[in-house]
């Protein structure tokens, strides 16, 4: 029987501290706003529930304002593991009292209709301090980068006010760079969203919460590397017992070596890539690297089934 490794081998920590100055910028500025802000919407990703959630919203942002979790991109994980989820989050004591699932991909999702009347109702029900006497609702949007900030805010848009988006969205972190003029998603009463850039914390906790933030876009593959993000990816499904990348990148078998896998998907990908020896020949080899690319982008895009990468923590209580 085919045995596979129990850890993930030790990572430098130099590749996961990526804070760019506009992150401290945008905290900044979102401080600034609070006095405009009646409640708080933060963002993440539902394959990640528990790894990665910037710990200083609740100290600097979420604190003293009515605080609503969605989790987005619920379509990526098992529907039947939405509840335990919860109760793992409100065990932490995280901010997780109102907690929604969302797929800003589907305007028929429960969660996005949920969301504006539990935040409604939040905010009624709330001290308003300077705000008591305005009529308008002033929500804020924050997050970590990439988990659908913007996403969400524009198919709010485009549900209570039938008007295409006004938050730009990007493929990679970091499209949203400060916090945007508010947007108007509702008539009556009149309801504004502050979009804002995504924010990491200062320091990412350990290697494994940096790969899993990779995995699901909120780094740059780039900066971590294509190659370590597929291997840890391969730990991952190996130990969930999925092996569904055996068909989708052409290999014979499961296999617990990444230099293996990437050598096997190329070749069966038919990616090369042309590279100079010593003396100047060109030799042809198969593209690792492509190959890597591959394996990440079948993930995001749900070739190897719904995913949850924080399993271990939401099942084993850890």
């Amino acid at each position: 029987m085919q045995s596979f490794r129990a850890t993930f081998p030790s990572v430098s920590r130099d590749l996961l501290n990526w804070f760019p100055g506009h992150m401290g910028k945008g905290m900044k500025q979102m401080q600034q706003k609070l006095k405009l802000v009646d409640c708080v919407i933060e963002v993440h990703d539902a394959r990640i529930p528990l790894t990665g959630r910037n710990a200083e919203f609740k100290y600097t942002i979420s604190g003293a304002k009515p605080h609503i979790l969605v989790l987005n991109k619920r379509d990526l994980i098992d529907k039947r593991a939405e509840g335990t989820i919860i109760k793992r989050l409100q065990q932490d004591d995280y901010e997780a009292k109102h907690t929604l699932f969302t797929n800003c991909k589907s305007q028929s999702c429960s969660g996005l209709r949920k969301l504006m009347p539990l935040a409604q109702d939040l905010i009624s029900g709330s001290d308003r301090f300077n705000r008591a006497n305005q009529r308008e609702f002033c929500i804020m949007i924050i997050g970590v980068p990439n988990v659908g900030k913007s996403s969400l805010i524009n198919v709010l848009r485009n549900r209570h006010l039938n008007k295409k988006g006004a938050s730009q969205v990007g493929a990679i972190p970091g499209v949203t760079r400060s916090v945007l003029n508010r947007i108007k998603i509702c008539e009556d009463p009149p309801i504004y969203l502050l979009d804002t850039p995504g924010i990491l914390e200062p320091n990412i906790a350990d290697a494994e919460t940096g790969l899993r933030l990779a995995l699901v876009s909120c780094l740059q593959d780039h900066l971590v590397g294509e190659e370590l993000i597929a291997d840890y990816l391969l730990f991952l499904l190996n130990k969930q017992q999925n092996f569904r990348y055996v068909q989708v990148m052409g290999l014979k078998e499961p296999t617990d070596s990444i230099a293996n896998a990437l050598m096997e998907s190329a070749i069966y990908l038919e990616r090369t890539i042309r590279t100079k020896q010593l003396d100047g020949t060109e030799v042809i080899r198969p593209d690792v690297t492509m190959a890597a690319k591959f394996m990440i982008k079948s993930f995001r895009t749900g070739a190897f089934g719904k995913v949850l990468l924080d399993e271990d923590k939401i099942f084993n209580n850890r």
